[in-house]
C-alpha cells in the first residue's frame, strides 16, 4: 500500500508518548517545480513542509499555520502554509550562490517565526530561537520553552521528497500508572531508538512498517492518517482587493501605459490580467462585472 503525500498519528500505549509521520511526494514536488530552487533552498523548504504539516497536526483548530523566515543576506523568504486540512504551499526567495549552505548557513541574519492563524479567533505568533544547527532542533526548543512539551523532531528531504517524525511526552494522562522515573525510561528508551532512523528509511517506508521496525519493543497503535496536498488559495478576486489599496488614479496611470496590470501569484505561478473595466469595477463594484473571472 502506498503511502504518498500522507500524515498519520500514533501513540505508544501505557505512556504518555503521541507521535506523528509525515510523507511528502507529489505535494513536495508541486513545490519544488514552481520555480528554479537551488538543492539547498529545495532541502529547506522540504523540511519546513514537513515540519508544518506535523505541527498543524498537533493544533486543534481550523485555519492556517505558517513557519515563515525572513532575512537579509542571502536568503531572503522561505515561507511555508498548511491549512488545518492539510493543504500545504510553499515559496523561497535568495539572492545569490547559496552552494554548499546549511541550515544555519542560509538562516544567517535570519528570524523564524511561526504563526497560527485560525478562521474564528486570535491570530498567535511565536518565535523560534535559532540556537541549533537544524531546522528540528529549533523546533524542539522552540516547544520546550513556548509549550512546556519534551518535543523530538526528525526532518528528511532528498529524492524529491520530504518527510518529518515528531514525538511528544504529554504532561498529563489519567490512562497512564506510572511513577515519574518510568515515565522518563519511557521517553529516553522511544527517542533512543527513533535516533537510529536513516535518511532512506525515513523517505521510502510505509509508516506501519516504520513504525513497528523503530518502536519494536513498544505496543505502537496507529490512529487516524490525513491526506496531503498541493493547495493556493490565491484568486482574482484576491489580488483585486490588493489593488484596491492603491490609489485608483495610480493604477489607472499605469492602464494607460500598459494597456493592462498583470499580477502573478509568488506561490503558484498563477497569472491574473487587469484591464480599465476591471480596476473601475474594483473601485466601483456597482458596475456589472466578475473580477473573480480569470482573463
Amino acid at each position: 500500500m502506498e503511502h504518498h503525500d500522507t500524515s498519520r498519528r500514533f501513540i505508544i500505549e501505557d505512556s504518555p508518548i503521541r507521535g506523528e509521520w509525515t510523507l511528502l511526494d507529489s505535494t513536495y514536488k508541486a513545490v519544488i517545480a514552481k520555480h528554479q530552487y537551488p538543492l539547498e533552498i529545495q532541502a529547506l523548504l522540504g523540511e519546513m513542509m514537513a515540519a508544518a504539516v506535523m505541527l498543524s497536526s498537533t493544533l486543534k483548530f481550523e485555519g492556517l499555520l505558517i513557519i515563515q523566515a525572513r532575512g537579509t543576506d542571502m536568503l531572503k523568504l522561505a515561507t511555508v502554509e498548511c491549512t488545518h486540512d492539510k493543504g500545504l504551499r510553499a515559496v523561497a526567495q535568495w539572492d545569490g550562490d547559496v552552494s554548499g549552505k546549511d541550515f544555519r548557513g542560509l538562516l544567517t541574519d535570519a528570524n523564524l517565526v511561526i504563526t497560527i492563524a485560525p478562521e474564528d479567533g486570535q491570530r498567535y505568533q511565536g518565535i523560534i530561537p535559532l540556537e541549533r544547527d537544524t531546522l528540528a532542533g529549533c523546533l524542539e526548543d522552540y516547544f520546550e520553552r513556548s509549550e512546556q512539551l519534551k518535543t523530538r523532531i526528525w526532518l528528511a528531504e532528498g529524492d524529491e521528497k520530504a518527510a518529518g517524525l515528531l514525538v511528544q511526552f504529554m504532561p498529563y494522562s489519567s490512562e497512564v500508572n506510572k511513577s515519574q522515573e518510568a515515565l522518563d525510561e519511557d521517553w529516553n528508551r522511544v527517542t533512543m531508538l527513533a535516533d537510529t532512523l536513516t535518511t532512506e528509511e525515513h523517505l521510502g517506508i510505509d509508516p506501519e512498517t516504520l513504525l513497528r521496525r523503530l518502536f519494536h519493543e513498544e505496543d505502537v497503535r496507529l490512529l487516524a492518517h490525513d491526506e496531503v496536498r498541493f493547495y493556493c488559495s490565491c484568486s482574482k478576486e484576491r489580488f483585486a482587493e490588493s489593488l484596491a489599496t492603491v490609489p485608483k488614479e495610480e493604477i489607472l496611470s499605469i492602464i494607460e501605459e500598459q494597456g493592462s496590470i498583470e499580477t502573478q501569484c509568488q506561490f503558484c505561478n498563477q497569472k491574473y490580467h487587469f484591464d480599465a473595466v476591471d480596476i473601475h469595477t474594483i473601485y466601483d463594484p456597482a458596475i456589472p462585472h466578475n473580477p473573480t473571472q480569470q482573463q
